[in-house]
């Protein structure tokens, strides 16, 4: 996915603030897997959040491990999304959020991965992810992201 970056998602020290970065990697995120309201989208925009959905994501987890500050730039971040775990009811979204592709040398900003559960939305509880998004995300399907050890 690329996700152009906004004025306003620079603090004071001129990268892109941390909380802004959660922003884009759910931008990223809803551009991937959601279906918009007019059908198009990309080939893994498979669920449905619209009002009345019967079964939504909600975000149990997030991790993001910031490798080198962002500068602003137009042109939009390159950001390779894949699922890196899926459970019964659980999948792990692994993001690498990169310069852009036509930018020399082509630097890895970030590593990221979001814990979804996907619950039932008139309960609340969790729900098996249905076969029809299963098969959908299972050509996604690679490892974990692999986060810095911590000492």
């Amino acid at each position: 996915m690329q996700i152009a970056l906004r004025w306003s998602d620079f603090d004071a020290y001129a990268h892109v603030n941390n909380a802004e970065m959660l922003r884009i990697l759910e931008e990223a995120r809803i551009q991937a897997f959601w279906r918009p309201d007019n059908g198009l989208g990309s080939d893994t925009a498979v669920m449905d959040a619209r009002p009345g959905a019967e079964t939504i994501a909600l975000i149990a987890r997030q991790e993001v491990e910031y490798l080198a500050p962002i500068p602003y730039m137009r042109a939009p971040l390159d950001i390779e999304m894949w699922v890196g775990r899926m459970g019964g009811a659980s999948l792990e979204v692994g993001y690498e959020v990169f310069s852009p592709e036509d930018v020399t040398p082509r630097v890895l900003f970030t590593r990221a991965a979001t814990t979804l559960v996907m619950v039932t939305a008139a309960t609340g509880k969790p729900a098996r992810i249905p076969d029809s998004l299963r098969n959908a995300w299972q050509p996604y399907l690679e490892d974990p992201v692999s986060f810095a050890k911590r000492g």
